[in-house]
């Protein structure tokens, strides 16, 4: 594909302006490594949410969900839950306020906060950071994958002869220049130039959606489209027959193993609400909630993604899935069985967008993957710096030490996930081992250490090890990863539990001091009478009934967030105003039983004391 010499100069521009503003704001984050790692928890809460917005807004995820809408149309709504992406509602309502209260910069310094010091607390330590840095591994590896695809097409310039080579290099290239400003700059430079990166990708998805509306008429979509792809409803079966239009449609359909899709949505919502409730992963997200200023402020900008991701994300998405849908059939049918689904999006983008503004949304697209690489980087020095080197190696570093270090770190990671993304052969593979494969190990472990006092360090050290060593083989054979989650779950769990109960309880001392501050609702008896021996006036949480009802409205809103664009964009308005009808009553819903109920501490507690550093806690709860 030719650009323009207007689209080069918006796509070139941007990338100057980008990395000029990250090194440039970087500056701030030079003083110590809060600052680095979580910007002094300083940031507004809306900023950190269109930050964590933007780094979810990733050009592979882009890239699967329209493929995911072409093949299942309105349906493929409830395929992301394997992510789960509904996991920002139980952020929202409790867990991020439960995370955020803990004062701690990592994951991996949590389980010193909620297991203490003991030798399962630096097993569980370790194993947590092992996780981390595999889940880093995964989503850089993911994010070359996704980027090469898409600069080979649209980047003017044929740098191999080699299809697959091209893409090779483009990824070397636009991954390198993303690595500039954020091995610098660290978190402050990572929700900057994010925020920026935002604006300029929802100007793009609107953009997008305007012209499909423009250019796709609902009779021309009638055409291609077989029946039941405009409901949200299913059966026992999918029921979508791509016969006669695209018979490769019915192949990915079975190679993806979701006919019986019944059977799929509950394994998926099995699945997503324990992954849920286990809270975030030790990734971005997390980060971003470490980050804001308060428990409360975390709350509200997990809320917040929701509300400023959806809907013009799914604009963009349906309006690439349309184009396809009508003007790209024969090319696909032209692949036959070496069908390429991932390269629907970029013959969308350049069939149908006109010249400087195919540049802009080029340019918001490069911005999608370099948020996401950009916050997935960030994490990876924040665990090896704070919880390896700081730790075991170098207790004595001096700030500038550990600044340095977190450079190297970086650079090291980019390289080695690089060159893990050359071995990967497609991003649905990666999707499915990192979502089901990997994650689903880590869910038993970290749902227990919420809701059960008796669960120990050696416990979560047991179920993590037992889930890590059960998903890296799963990325090496045909098993899905979705259908062996609920096996790899009981495996998870048994080993939890058995371990726990025959190891020594954790020092009462330490789990009286995670639940004075954290506050958790669950099976905490023994732990509430223990503080209540010394302060009568200490209560339980009892909002467990308000969450569970507040989590189940806030799917649906969620859920109308999503239908509503793509209603919108195919023009079936009857069903666009009633998601938009459940999106605000849900709304309202949530105002008044969520956000006006939201705390930063439990009231029968001093505001004072969780501010304590988290070294000031473990030497208290000795």
């Amino acid at each position: 594909m030719k650009l323009s010499t207007l689209d080069v100069l918006v796509v070139v521009g941007y990338l100057i302006v980008v990395v000029l503003l990250g090194v440039f704001i970087s500056k701030t984050a030079k003083k110590n490594t809060k600052g680095y790692f979580l910007g002094g928890n300083r940031i507004p809460w809306p900023f950190l949410g269109l930050s964590n917005a933007s780094g979810m807004f990733d050009i592979s995820g882009t890239m699967w969900m329209v493929y995911l809408l072409f093949i299942y149309g309105l349906k493929s709504v409830f395929i992301p839950w394997l992510w789960p992406s509904f996991n920002q509602i139980f952020l929202m309502v409790f867990l991020s306020i439960w995370l955020r209260r803990s004062g701690v910069m990592t994951g991996a310094e949590w389980i010193r906060f909620r297991f203490g010091v003991s030798r399962g607390a630096t097993l569980s330590h370790l194993i947590v950071v092992l996780f981390a840095l595999l889940s880093v591994l995964g989503f850089l590896a993911y994010g070359f994958i996704g980027i090469g695809k898409f600069a080979a097409v649209f980047l003017p310039w044929q740098l191999n002869s080699d299809p697959h080579m091209n893409e090779v290099y483009y990824g070397l290239i636009v991954t390198a220049l993303t690595a500039i400003y954020v091995v610098k700059g660290g978190m402050v430079s990572v929700v900057f130039t994010e925020v920026l990166q935002f604006i300029i990708m929802t100007v793009a998805c609107i953009a997008i959606g305007i012209i499909a509306m423009q250019q796709v008429s609902p009779q021309m979509l009638q055409q291609v489209i077989p029946d039941g792809w405009e409901s949200l409803g299913f059966g026992w079966q999918l029921d979508l027959d791509w016969s006669g239009v695209l018979e490769q449609a019915n192949a990915q359909i079975v190679t993806d193993g979701w006919s019986l899709f019944s059977v799929f949505i509950m394994l998926v919502l099995f699945k997503g609400i324990l992954q849920s409730m286990a809270g975030p992963a030790p990734n971005f997200d997390m980060q971003r909630v470490l980050s804001a200023r308060s428990p409360t402020d975390a709350a509200k900008m997990s809320g917040f993604v929701s509300i400023v991701l959806l809907f013009p994300r799914y604009m963009m998405i349906t309006g690439l899935t349309i184009l396809a849908l009508v003007y790209f059939m024969p090319a696909l049918q032209a692949m036959g069985e070496e069908v390429d689904f991932e390269q629907i999006l970029p013959f969308a983008l350049a069939n149908f967008v006109p010249n400087g503004l195919l540049g802009l949304i080029i340019a918001g697209l490069l911005a999608t993957f370099m948020s996401t690489f950009a916050a997935t980087t960030n994490a990876a020095p924040a665990y090896v710096v704070n919880d390896i080197y700081r730790r075991y190696i170098n207790p004595e570093a001096t700030e500038k030490q550990a600044i340095w270090m977190s450079y190297m770190v970086s650079i090291a990671f980019i390289v080695s996930g690089t060159v893990f993304g050359l071995f990967i052969p497609s991003l649905n593979s990666i999707v499915m081992w990192l979502v089901s494969a990997l994650y689903g190990g880590y869910t038993a472990s970290n749902l227990l250490k919420w809701y059960w006092w008796r669960f120990t360090g050696m416990g979560y050290f047991a179920g993590m090890l037992a889930g890590i060593l059960a998903a890296i083989p799963m990325m090496f054979t045909d098993i899905s990863p979705l259908y062996g989650f609920p096996a790899m779950f009981t495996l998870c769990l048994l080993a939890c539990v058995v371990v726990s109960l025959i190891s020594t309880p954790d020092d009462m001392a330490v789990l009286k001091h995670f639940y004075l501050k954290t506050r958790p609702w669950g099976l905490w008896g023994p732990v509430l009478r223990a503080l209540q021996a010394d302060n009568p006036a200490i209560q339980a949480n009892r909002d467990g009934l308000r969450d569970a009802i507040n989590i189940v409205v806030g799917i649906f809103w969620h859920t109308a967030l999503t239908a509503a664009p793509i209603f919108m964009v195919i023009r079936e308005w009857p069903a666009f105003f009633i998601a938009m009808a459940v999106a605000i009553s849900t709304t309202v819903y949530l105002k008044f039983f969520w956000w006006d109920n939201l705390q930063d501490w439990p009231t029968d507690i001093k505001a004072a004391e969780p501010t304590q550093p988290l070294s000031s806690q473990l030497q208290s709860s000795k």
